[in-house]
């Protein structure tokens, strides 16, 4: 089963700057993904979006918006409908007439699935936090502390065991790491104390 999207343009650059409300993001996000688990990994994924493009990225209570929908809604489909996984939330952003920003970013986390480059920075820091964050949090469930007291070595120490979250790609971690041009510590270290503060 092919996920490839077959193309790279997405979106109307008229709908430039639209985006949904928070109320009609959880309600797609409410309706759409059912399984508890996926939603944590979203949810966890909107919110180091929104703190990246704060803290990083400078953007104003918009520009954070445009971030953190993108990570919250990244997965929108792969509950209910996986075989259609990316294809379906593209595809109703686009009718809602979405900035195609957001829309790309969705598009580009998963480039070897979706055959789109992670070109933005919003696109890149998607791709990053996605598959790190869900290791990082499948660590935490193993600690009897949970996040409290995990650092940088004890992740890369569960990177390196090929068995442990063994559905998360180690190679599209570090593939990240360089297309966002970042360290991996750097980024463990960011995504640890953020995340810890959204646990469903």
């Amino acid at each position: 089963m092919s996920l490839n999207l077959g193309r790279t343009q997405f979106g109307d650059i008229a709908n430039t700057g639209n985006v949904l409300t928070k109320e009609q993001a959880a309600e797609l996000f409410n309706s759409w993904v059912l399984n508890p688990k996926l939603k944590i990994h979203m949810q966890q994924v909107g919110h180091l979006m929104k703190c990246w493009a704060a803290e990083k990225e400078l953007l104003d209570e918009a520009g954070q918006w445009k971030w953190e929908m993108a990570g919250l809604l990244h997965d929108a489909d792969w509950d209910q409908w996986p075989d259609l996984h990316c294809k379906k939330i593209i595809e109703e952003l686009e009718q809602r007439k979405i900035d195609p920003e957001i829309i790309r970013a969705i598009a580009s986390h998963g480039h070897m699935h979706f055959g789109v480059e992670p070109v933005t920075n919003m696109d890149k820091m998607l791709y990053a936090f996605d598959e790190l964050s869900g290791l990082i949090h499948a660590y935490s469930l193993m600690r009897p502390g949970g996040y409290e007291g995990m650092d940088s070595k004890g992740v890369k120490k569960r990177l390196k065991e090929k068995s442990f979250a063994a559905n998360v790609s180690r190679e599209d971690i570090q593939d990240a790491c360089n297309r966002a041009n970042i360290q991996l510590d750097e980024l463990i270290a960011f995504i640890i104390p953020r995340q810890a503060t959204v646990t469903g």
